[in-house]
């Protein structure tokens, strides 16, 4: 009987990201692969659980916002709205095209925060810290364009903390731009000292290991500019 093929997907899940990430890559050593129908059909199983898992967490929460009463309590408005956090980050990971899914949780979140601030148009600190809460939104909402951080963010991301170095040294540069600036200074040097090693390595064995040598040198520049941001 002929083996079933599967085909990767259009718009795929964080793990089956990370599978095509490690095939054949030489920088992931024994955790590099070859995918196979069955690896490449587990991988999509796995994103069809979390993605499911999502939708109904998604649909319990609209539910839970459209049945708000007129002068909800705010511990369940600020519950609601952490869960919508949440839901935006996952949204950014999980398989499929979420875009509209992303529009509706803006738009609830929006729609909260105006009754948040409703509650607080007396308290002109709480208004600021809303207003500084609003702007770390929007900066967050703009690093979860990026596939790569929204995998590394995932509490349950399948990046292995062995994995996190030949991921970086395997990032398209947009995605490196700013994955690399999920990372303090001494984070920074403890990447950079472990992915020489690995470079050298891989390049004493004869691996063609310019792209990943790049990526080393695109983050060491961008350590060096967050020190002479401090000085």
């Amino acid at each position: 009987m002929q083996e079933m093929k599967f085909i990767p997907s259009q718009n795929p899940g964080a793990f089956e990201r990370h599978l095509i990430r490690r095939e054949k890559n030489p920088l992931f050593g024994e955790r590099q692969t070859v995918v196979t129908s069955d690896s490449l059909m587990e991988a999509q199983q796995k994103d069809h659980d979390i993605l499911q898992k999502f939708m109904m967490d998604f649909r319990e929460v609209m539910s839970q916002t459209v049945s708000f009463k007129p002068n909800e309590e705010s511990e369940i408005i600020l519950q609601v709205k952490d869960k919508l956090d949440k839901l935006y980050a996952t949204s950014a990971s999980i398989a499929d095209d979420q875009q509209k899914v992303r529009e509706s949780i803006k738009k609830l979140l929006t729609i909260i925060m105006k009754s948040v601030r409703k509650g607080a148009e007396n308290d002109a600190h709480a208004l600021q810290e809303l207003e500084q809460e609003d702007m770390a939104r929007e900066a967050n909402y703009a690093f979860l364009e990026s596939k790569l951080v929204a995998d590394i963010l995932d509490p349950d991301s399948p990046i292995e903390n062995e994995d996190l170095i030949p991921t970086l040294l395997s990032a398209n540069k947009d995605d490196l731009a700013l994955a690399s600036q999920l990372f303090d200074q001494e984070q920074l040097t403890y990447i950079l000292t472990e992915a020489e090693s690995l470079l050298n390595k891989l390049e004493s064995e004869g691996h063609d290991v310019k792209n990943a040598a790049e990526n080393f040198v695109f983050i060491e520049g961008y350590k060096q500019f967050i020190e002479q941001q401090d000085t």
